[in-house]
């Protein structure tokens, strides 16, 4: 017992942290309500466990890999300086062998749940880590895009293994991660700006100006609003839940705005906050039309 205990201490100090487990955790709620905007879970248990499964490895797995390429730059960030990768408590081999194999069964396991739905996933992945990590996100401002697209692929291959194709709602409810996405990016970059010039990551704060960010941002959290009010309505929410989703549009919206016209830290980050908030609340509501 003692034995075990130690080993299960080891694993949640070394391997545990390169995980994110909240934003794991969001992304695979995403996946859960695109499934259940298309098929109630109460029928289909065996699928909806194979579903989240498949979706916590794959989604896991890409974050390990890109914590594992990012490494370098992660010691120079104060902000995440004490991760494992970057304190030597987890060796740099021990990540990429966790990452690869936890990727590679996700991948599988989503590839024999369905094949269509196997394909998306493993988009997502590739997006998130050799697209946005490796190739772009040290290049340019605009990585983000890349990253939002893998974002959104949870939402698109929950909903695609629930109606069994990719339909124009799927296609929304993944457009609606990508456009939020700014929103919840660029207020971070906003706020670990020096972080992010100590380690020469180009943002869009240091590429144009925190003005011009914030515009981005208050575009992106109208489009978002708009995308997600789409797919709702797709996806049959009934009137008193599409006005709950309006409301929590509206405060998006309003504080995009208001940290446009009188932009500070505390607005700043309040709309971070705000935008994780919005997103799982929308995907709440989208998890009740399952039932």
């Amino acid at each position: 017992m003692n034995i075990f205990s130690s080993r299960l201490r080891i694993i949640k100090r070394k391997y545990l942290p390169l995980i994110k487990s909240l934003q794991t955790a969001l992304l695979l709620i995403t996946g859960l309500a695109g499934y259940m905007s298309a098929r109630c879970p109460v029928h289909n248990i065996p699928t909806v466990l194979g579903l989240t499964g498949s979706l916590l490895l794959s989604i896991s797995g890409s974050t390990v890999l890109n914590m594992w390429y990012d490494r370098d730059i992660d010691a120079i960030m104060p902000r995440t300086s004490k991760r494992p990768l970057s304190t030597g408590e987890t060796k740099p081999k021990e990540a990429l062998t966790f990452g690869l194999i936890i990727s590679a069964t996700g991948i599988g396991w989503a590839l024999l749940l369905d094949p269509l739905y196997g394909v998306i996933v493993f988009a997502g992945l590739f997006f998130d880590v050799v697209v946005y990590t490796i190739w772009l996100k040290r290049r340019t401002a605009w990585s983000i895009v890349w990253g939002g697209i893998s974002g959104g692929m949870p939402v698109l291959a929950g909903r695609v293994l629930g109606a069994g194709q990719v339909d124009w709602v799927g296609i929304t409810l993944a457009l609606g991660v990508l456009f939020w996405i700014p929103t919840h990016i660029l207020t971070f970059s906003i706020r670990y700006h020096d972080d992010y010039q100590k380690a020469k990551v180009p943002t869009f704060p240091s590429t144009y100006s925190f003005q011009t960010t914030r515009l981005i941002i208050a575009i992106s959290s109208v489009l978002a609003t708009i995308t997600f009010g789409a797919a709702a309505y797709g996806v049959g929410l009934t009137w008193g839940f599409l006005r709950l989703l309006a409301v929590l549009s509206a405060g998006l919206f309003v504080l995009a705005v208001q940290s446009l016209r009188s932009p500070s830290e505390r607005i700043t980050f309040g709309l971070f906050k705000y935008a994780s908030l919005y997103m799982l609340s929308a995907m709440l509501l989208m998890f009740l039309t399952g039932f």
